[in-house]
């Protein structure tokens, strides 16, 4: 993992204010970085962080994805999958049913699976972003899941 990170941001409605203000008083630190977001979550973020009357190359671009419940957090999955994600700030809702449930556990899944740090709500990502490495370089371990790829077939 580069100095420079790939974050993803995604929130459930209910959360989405709550991420908003986390990655406002966090500013200075999440400019640095480049985002990707889920469909409202990306246009809110952007909204935010080119608030500054920015033009051109100063307004911070967020690379955004589908909406959640029509394929944005099994877009985020490829992504992490891939290799490009570096770090996940995912404000889910546990007291809200999601309409698209299963693709909010298994894009969970995949986070854990590829050993992404995760942070699920404000406490978490705070803990996370104020990690001495998180503006420096980590090299995230492979998992114990990835001898499943190479394991041998019994007959």
């Amino acid at each position: 993992m580069d100095r420079i990170k790939n974050i993803a941001v995604v929130a459930h409605d209910n959360c989405k204010n709550e991420l908003l203000d986390f990655i406002d008083c966090n500013r200075e630190t999440i400019i640095k970085h480049n985002l990707v977001a889920t469909g409202t979550t990306g246009r809110l973020v952007e909204n935010l962080l080119s608030a500054d009357n920015c033009e051109g190359e100063e307004c911070k671009k967020v690379l955004r994805l589908k909406s959640g419940p029509l394929g944005g957090d099994q877009q985020l999955g490829a992504l992490i999958s891939d290799g490009k994600v570096d770090v996940l700030f995912f404000f889910w809702d546990p007291m809200e049913p999601q309409p698209h449930d299963v693709d909010v556990k298994a894009l969970l899944r995949l986070a854990v699976l590829y050993n992404i740090p995760t942070a699920s709500n404000r406490s978490s990502a705070e803990f996370l972003i104020s990690s001495p490495y998180f503006d420096k370089g980590f090299e995230i371990k492979k998992g114990r899941f990835f001898e499943y790829a190479n394991r041998k077939m019994q007959k």
